[in-house]
């Protein structure tokens, strides 16, 4: 099988970008695209991955177009998001096959504040789950999950690290299963 060619949408500090970048896995990362001058666009300089600031301006139907005329330009097998922080319109979805990242265990805690909502509900464990992007927010089909426990004393900061460790994992393991398997189909 050629190998995987994805495409990195993310909007942060770049850690999960990162664990990919060192993985061993058989892909060719086409371009790191952010909507935000952050340091995920370093780690990219720095290991020599194409990459793009495509910020977000004063039009939103725009830059949406912009990001999907720069995706289709690349023609990657899979998008694969990573703290992108953005919801992806419609028309990105339904041309390229999207998975997400999130620190949670879907369905429980959709959208940007996922930790902070665990603590706040004092619940035992969350984790982190990879899921299919669809229209929703964190509502696409989940294609794997790795719990977390809460510990006492855990503040946001402490449990959104813990969770980051097995998120690094875990987006390599399906990575690694989509090479090895093909990429499951979605819709």
């Amino acid at each position: 099988m050629p190998r995987l060619r994805i495409v990195i949408l993310a909007s942060g500090s770049g850690s999960l970008a990162q664990a990919v970048f060192d993985s061993k896995l058989d892909i060719e990362i086409l371009k790191v695209i952010s909507d935000k001058q952050s340091l995920v666009l370093e780690r990219a300089v720095s290991a020599g991955i194409a990459n793009q600031y495509l910020p977000i301006g004063a039009n939103r139907d725009i830059w949406e177009q912009e990001l999907i005329n720069e995706v289709e330009k690349l023609n990657p097998d899979l998008v694969v998001s990573l703290g992108f922080m953005r919801i992806l319109p419609k028309a990105f979805i339904d041309k390229f096959r999207t998975i997400n990242t999130h620190p949670a265990l879907l369905p429980n805690f959709p959208g940007a504040r996922a930790v902070r909502d665990a603590l706040l509900a004092k619940v035992e464990e969350t984790g982190t789950s990879i899921h299919w992007v669809d229209e929703g927010v964190d509502t696409g089909p989940v294609i794997g999950q790795v719990a977390v426990p809460i510990n006492a004393g855990d503040t946001e900061e402490s449990l959104q690290e813990r969770i980051k460790i097995v998120e690094r994992r875990l987006i390599v393991e399906t990575l690694q299963s989509f090479i090895d398997n093909g990429i499951p189909e979605f819709k």
